[in-house]
């Protein structure tokens, strides 16, 4: 579905991504790990095109690489950033209702099936989307970018300051997501949250992949976890 290959990315003249190389296949939950600062944000930023990529990003066989980011969007990729960025000033059903790619065909995933899946949501469905917790927020993020009925979906960070009831939300959503077919690349510090719903892992240090494997193998690679994940 996407395949990446020798990605290089820029922040002014710092080289960022060093020759990126990974793959995801249809309905995969696929984790990017390291430590921060290794380019794992940057990674999905290129792929989304909010960053000038040089390399191959190639999804569903067609090169996207350099495309404008609402293309991208409307072929199939959606995207949820680190800041949980929604429109404070609007209601969490205003938000939901922007995520819609078409009023006219319905998708996946729908408003009332969203509210279903996370109560506080639809109990604070004409609150102004600025005035929700932080997880809140996050919920609304995703459920938002589902909305779009995306084939793939990134996903940059989603527990990072959550309560631990709220993490055990998101390993659900993510897993409701993947059994209706729709493919994640995850981005993620946990890495027992990572370790729990994940199809594959890759791990990035310096710019580059320098690990591929299935959980199981990460939990077994005792030397990679020491080197390029664990503090």
């Amino acid at each position: 579905m996407l395949e990446v290959t020798d990605l290089h990315a820029y922040y002014g003249k710092s080289h960022i991504l060093q020759g990126v190389n990974f793959n995801i296949q249809e309905g995969e939950i696929v984790s990017l790990l390291g430590r921060n600062g290794v380019g794992r944000s940057t990674t999905v930023k290129s792929i989304m095109g909010e960053v000038p990529p040089q390399g191959s990003i190639r999804f569903r066989g067609q090169e996207i690489a350099g495309l404008p980011a609402y293309r991208i969007a409307k072929l199939g990729i959606g995207y949820v950033p680190e800041n949980r960025d929604i429109f404070p000033t609007l209601t969490v059903r205003q938000n939901l209702i922007l995520g819609q790619k078409s009023m006219r065909r319905s998708g996946r995933w729908s408003i009332e099936e969203l509210f279903r899946m996370f109560p506080n949501l639809e109990q604070r469905a004409d609150v102004p989307g600025g005035v929700l917790s932080g997880g809140e927020q996050q919920m609304l993020c995703m459920c938002r970018t589902l909305m779009g009925d995306p084939e793939l979906v990134m996903i940059d960070e989603p527990t990072e300051g959550l309560a631990p009831k709220v993490v055990e939300q998101v390993g659900n959503l993510l897993r409701e997501i993947a059994d209706r077919g729709v493919a994640i690349l995850l981005v993620e510090q946990k890495l027992n949250i990572a370790l729990r719903v994940s199809s594959r892992l890759y791990v990035m240090g310096h710019g580059e992949v320098v690990y591929e494997g299935t959980p199981t193998s990460l939990k077994q690679a005792d030397a990679v976890r020491a080197e390029w994940l664990e503090i």
